[in-house]
């Protein structure tokens, strides 16, 4: 009775936990199955509902999709990495779906663009019209959908690389403290100033203390599904650093001075690459409209010709003039993002 006590207040006791990380060992694998788990008292799960018409696209797609039988790697890859909480064929079946009915609402607007054009007697053109929109559109629909996995993916991938210089700070502070390091990402799965390196922690978290994996395998299986190749190469030197029986807290204050460096020598760039923005931007869109108009208007008033050049001096200020100012305005903030 006296052993049977003292093994519920060692369960009971935290304190081991907090020095060591998880280690597989052979009697415990019993449990890496189905198993049941505590939950936080007020903990309600988080279930993957699709929206109504992801439903309706399954149910009409689904079979077509599944007699198709062929696994595409990339779409399921992208999509884990881009963290959407759909499953492949899910995903499959709202493309096709998509692309059908925008297929359907493109012939109808071809027939009315040709019954419309007929009146105008331009028959060939709404022919020309008629047929390259059913066509054109459901395939272009289809490859955007497509590729939105993937580009939601690098999205977080940049995103992780402008916040892993501060993320390190942090890893290799608690580090310093002798913290254990499923303890570490356990902490940083609940700081949202770091973006989706928090995301990419809180799935390590869920591994180690949902699913009962040991933290290496963990660490392995983020480095995989993660988007950002930094990341993958500091997750990927932990769980050789661990293997190989170094230290990590050398490895992670190292990858934290580096990484630092990094963001130092991108930030240069980026404010030298800003700088020559500036400087094309006086130039092209400043002074070289300014000289043209006024060249304009001058052979508007001395030459023959003046509705030509009247036309050219409204294209200018209405087009050229408001369009090099939006490009330079979307290529700035683009680069703003990045950093």
């Amino acid at each position: 009775m006296a052993r049977e006590t003292q093994t519920s207040f060692q369960q009971l006791d935290t304190k081991g936990r907090h020095l060591k990380t998880k280690k597989i060992r052979m009697r415990d694998e019993e449990y890496m199955g189905p198993h049941l788990i505590r939950l936080p008292k007020g903990a309600v799960p988080d279930y993957i509902k699709l929206t109504p018409y992801q439903e309706m696209s399954l149910r009409v797609m689904g079979n077509f999709v599944k007699a198709k039988g062929s696994r595409d790697e990339e779409l399921e890859e992208n999509l884990l990495k881009a963290h959407m909480k759909i499953r492949p064929e899910e995903y499959i079946s709202f493309m096709y779906m998509s692309a059908l009915i925008v297929a359907i609402v493109s012939i109808v607007l071809a027939i009315i663009i040709i019954v419309l054009f007929a009146f105008l007697n331009m028959f060939l053109i709404g022919m020309i019209l008629g047929i390259m929109l059913p066509i054109l559109l459901p395939i272009l629909v289809f490859f955007i959908l497509r590729s939105r996995p993937a580009s939601k993916a690098k999205a977080r991938g940049r995103d992780i690389d402008k916040r892993i210089a501060g993320s390190m700070s942090f890893i290799s502070a608690m580090a310093s403290a002798n913290v254990p390091v499923d303890m570490i990402f356990s902490e940083l799965a609940r700081q949202p100033v770091y973006g989706e390196i928090k995301n990419e922690a809180e799935w390590i978290t869920r591994d180690t203390e949902l699913l009962g994996i040991d933290i290496l395998t963990a660490i392995r299986r983020g480095s995989q599904r993660s988007p950002s190749i930094k990341w993958q190469d500091f997750l990927q030197g932990v769980v050789t650093t661990s293997t190989s029986g170094g230290q990590l807290k050398p490895f992670f204050v190292m990858k934290a001075e580096e990484f630092e460096k990094e963001a130092k020598l991108e930030l240069k760039s980026t404010m030298e690459t800003l700088s020559m923005l500036a400087e094309s931007f006086v130039t092209v869109v400043v002074a070289f409209p300014l000289f043209l108009v006024v060249i304009l208007a001058i052979m508007a008033i001395i030459g023959g010709n003046s509705a030509n050049t009247t036309m050219i001096l409204f294209m200018v200020i209405g087009l050229m003039i408001p369009l090099s100012q939006f490009g330079f305005i979307f290529v700035i903030w683009n680069i703003s993002q990045e950093t």
